[in-house]
């Protein structure tokens, strides 16, 4: 179960008494005192761990809390250290406290001290002085610390697909890396988003997210996009998924409403780097003018590929880059418009090459 959204209780421990003992020794009628300190109380940590994505473990289980310290004992000895609490959580995952950003977990096997614990009461040994040789007191442990917390996820990933409902999202993340995400023909398929790792001639790589489709009005609430729009805010690039047989609305349409809706959620996901898919090509007869056609309602001067090494994977498709292909973060226009089809794999291994060379 995806779960991107939970409220837990953190508390460290709390800190153990200090003892009030006397030595008790042959031949020594009254010794001095040799009361212990009390343990600290427990630490919470957070914990980044990359081979999670999900905050489905925190559901059913509300308090998070560290272990108590313990009291001293006699002789001098320090009561032990409460064990601390580690909270593992996935990369991305926010900590807040009311409306307030608290905590941003980020890199992977990351560790942040949340909560100190409570400190530990002296023993009677620290109250002795030439005044008062028998002192009959300790101090208390301090309480640790409670605090009620939020806890949200934004998934970290280079490249973002949007897109439609149906638009193949789905299909073509399951193509060209290692997620699995439910896939039928028909809206909504995807009701959580998806995480894949796409490894290009098993060298190099990267994470590609997949968020279920934006309809019209999602920035006010519409469907099922406000919820997970916030997943691909952390991404690097955007590649907008557009169906290419579709008849009811055109890939300019689609574009225009897509971005639409990007720049009314957030203007700086907006204007991330982006560049365009054109999915579905294997069933739209003139494909190569509709690429063209849209490279010029997009005011890019398109050109074939015949860089990077990659002509012996090309099919009878090219993608159309923009002549500063290297990325200029700066630049607002689309870096590559590509044919492709999810289903039937064309030109989904050029694509992986393309997203590759799009990375800042």
């Amino acid at each position: 179960m995806f779960v991107d959204s939970v409220e837990i209780i953190i508390a460290s421990g709390k800190g153990g008494s200090g003892m009030v003992s006397f030595r008790r020794e042959k031949f020594v009628i009254k010794g001095g005192p040799d009361g212990g300190d009390g343990g600290d109380g427990g630490d919470v940590y957070f914990e980044v761990d990359n081979n999670t994505d999900t905050l489905a473990n925190f559901r059913g289980t509300k308090h998070h809390k560290a272990k108590n310290g313990a009291p001293g004992g006699t002789r001098n000895c320090a009561g032990k250290k409460g064990e601390d609490k580690i909270i593992v959580v996935p990369p991305g995952t926010q900590v807040f406290v009311g409306d307030e950003l608290w905590l941003d977990l980020t890199t992977p096997k990351e560790r942040v001290l949340a909560l100190k614990g409570g400190k530990g009461g002296l023993g009677n040994a620290h109250f002795k002085s030439a005044t008062k040789q028998q002192p009959t007191y300790a101090q208390k442990g301090l309480e640790g610390v409670e605090k009620c917390v939020r806890l949200e996820l934004k998934l970290i990933a280079d490249i973002g697909l949007v897109g439609f409902p149906n638009a193949g999202k789905s299909t073509l993340i399951s193509t060209i890396s290692n997620a699995k995400p439910k896939i039928a023909n028909y809206e909504f398929t995807t009701l959580v988003p998806n995480l894949g790792v796409v490894s290009v001639d098993g060298k190099s790589g990267f994470l590609m997210a997949d968020i279920p489709g934006i309809i019209e009005g999602a920035s006010q609430g519409k469907g099922l996009g406000i919820s997970f729009l916030k997943h691909i805010e952390r991404t690097k690039v955007l590649a907008f998924v557009l169906d290419a047989s579709r008849l009811d609305l055109g890939i300019k349409e689609q574009y225009q409403r897509l971005r639409l809706e990007l720049e009314k959620f957030s203007p700086a996901l907006a204007n991330k780097p982006f560049g365009v898919l054109l999915n579905k090509c294997d069933v739209v007869e003139n494909i190569d003018e509709m690429a063209k056609d849209f490279c010029a309602f997009l005011n890019l001067e398109a050109q074939k590929l015949n860089a990077f090494d990659l002509e012996p994977y090309l099919g009878f498709l090219h993608p159309h880059l923009t002549s500063d292909f290297e990325n200029d973060p700066n630049e607002q226009s689309a870096l590559f418009v590509l044919p492709l089809s999810a289903v039937s794999a064309l030109n989904t291994h050029v694509l992986k090459f393309v997203l590759l060379k799009a990375l800042p």
